[in-house]
């Protein structure tokens, strides 16, 4: 339905946009919240820095300081032991984009959402991705206090607001100092800053247990400190070529081989996926299918080990009733991701109104593996074990594909059902948390849109 807004001419010139988009009866709503209840501009109670890239030349190094990227965020609270490091001289060059504990980040250029995060850990040394902006140094709220509020709808309509339609949505650093930040009470920041430690807290928790639970399946494998070792020279024969009709020498790698033998060494028994479990693909709507609205339509890149993260992409409810029968995914599926970042799997526990991607798998168990537990396995398809069955196994220059039929070759390990048992109580508590986690932060957000809404 179209939307009318009246506005002056010398708001125009104040907010130097001419375009319809930025004067949307909800953003001129939400700046009337604001002014009632009092607000401050970012830039006046804060300091706000961006990167742009890392130096010409300059690359990730092996080890030494965290470099945190964009796409290493799939969270609100930002984590930093899997991410890629740089050097140490580098660190030191980058010293406008160093990180700290309780900086709040936001990402300038838009992919699929636009996020906000907030730095929890204390570590010595540590950088910030390029494209992404970095608040700090805050005076009249406290870091978690502004985190929640742009989490909050009216932080998000101003993110969304502001940035600027080019080949890649972006915002301006001098845009992002305009915001408009509400002027709030000491005691309710306080508040709210316990909602976010107690949900940080809690996914801490979450992610130690899950941690746990891989700990536990790689000392029952003997797999606890198992670095895969990259070879630089191996032989083999013709007739190994031949039967795997594979001429790559990457495909020979002798760690492939090592993990495989563990596998089938472990003294409970191992098998293949083929005799484990039984998959149906997804399908690829294409892009004209997409939609503004209606039912989402999930794509690996809203994936991670604890399921959906965000459905950037939606298709029409018709569309969606058309194709549910065959692409819904059911309550208790393993989900496995065979394309792009593959190998991410997930249980899913609820019942859910959203179609997958034609790059996952849905896994179901055969009669003779019901009672395996369908944490523990997706737990194996995410660890080392089918990793470099994955690395052996997918193809693909650009855009990494693993075939069906190849995934039906993993070896699965045929894990002591005690052991199972323990590694699915785990997994299970590290989701309840997390689940948690987010639900306390939703309820942060809402008490910040209940004090703009309620109380001036």
């Amino acid at each position: 339905m179209p939307q009318i807004s009246k506005i002056k001419y010398s708001d125009v010139l104040e907010a130097r946009r001419y375009d319809a988009e930025y004067f949307k009866p909800e953003y001129l709503k939400d700046d009337n919240a604001l002014e009632k209840i009092g607000y401050y501009n970012l830039s006046s109670i804060s300091n706000v820095k961006w990167w742009k890239r890392l130096p010409l030349w300059e690359d990730f190094s092996p080890e030494w300081v965290p470099y945190i990227r964009a796409e290493d965020i799939k969270n609100s609270f930002v984590q930093y032991e899997n991410v890629p490091r740089i050097s140490e001289d580098l660190h030191k060059k980058l010293f406008a984009y160093q990180t700290k504990k309780e900086d709040v980040l936001l990402t300038i250029v838009w992919n699929s959402v636009w996020d906000v995060w907030i730095v929890k850990f204390k570590l010595d040394k540590c950088n910030l991705t390029e494209n992404a902006s970095k608040i700090t140094k805050l005076k009249e709220i406290n870091s978690d206090a502004l985190f929640a509020y742009m989490l909050s709808k009216y932080g998000q309509n101003q993110i969304h607001r502001e940035k600027v339609w080019t080949a890649q949505p972006k915002l301006a650093l001098d845009r992002i100092r305009k915001f408009k930040i509400p002027k709030l009470s000491e005691k309710f920041q306080n508040d709210i800053s316990n909602l976010v430690k107690l949900s940080n807290q809690k996914q801490t928790q979450s992610k130690q247990l899950y941690n746990e639970a891989e700990e536990l399946i790689l000392q029952e494998l003997g797999l606890l400190d198992y670095t895969p070792k990259h070879s630089l020279t191996f032989s083999i024969t013709k007739k190994e070529i031949n039967e795997a009709k594979r001429y790559d020498a990457e495909y020979f790698q002798p760690k492939y081989y090592d993990i495989i033998e563990k596998i089938e060494n472990y003294k409970w028994g191992f098998d293949a996926v083929w005799n484990i479990f039984k998959r149906k693909k997804g399908i690829e709507v294409g892009s004209e299918a997409y939609t503004d609205d209606w039912k989402g339509f999930v794509r690996v890149s809203d994936f991670t080990i604890n399921g959906v993260e965000s459905v950037s992409k939606k298709i029409s409810e018709n569309y969606f009733e058309e194709i549910k029968k065959n692409y819904q995914p059911k309550k208790w599926e393993i989900l496995f991701t065979k394309d792009g970042t593959i190998g991410i799997s997930y249980v899913l526990k609820e019942e859910v109104e959203w179609i997958l991607s034609w790059a996952f798998l849905r896994l179901t168990l055969k009669e003779n593996y019901k009672d395996y537990e369908k944490e523990c396995l997706a737990l194996i398809l995410n660890s080392v074990m089918c990793k470099l069955q994955v690395e052996q196994l997918s193809w693909g220059a650009l855009i990494a594909h693993l075939k069906p039929s190849d995934f039906e070759k993993f070896k699965i390990p045929l894990i002591k059902p005690e052991i199972q048992s323990q590694i699915a109580q785990k997994i299970q508590e590290s989701h309840r948390l997390r689940k948690e986690s987010k639900e306390l932060l939703e309820e942060a957000k809402r008490n910040v849109e209940y004090e703009i809404e309620n109380n001036y």
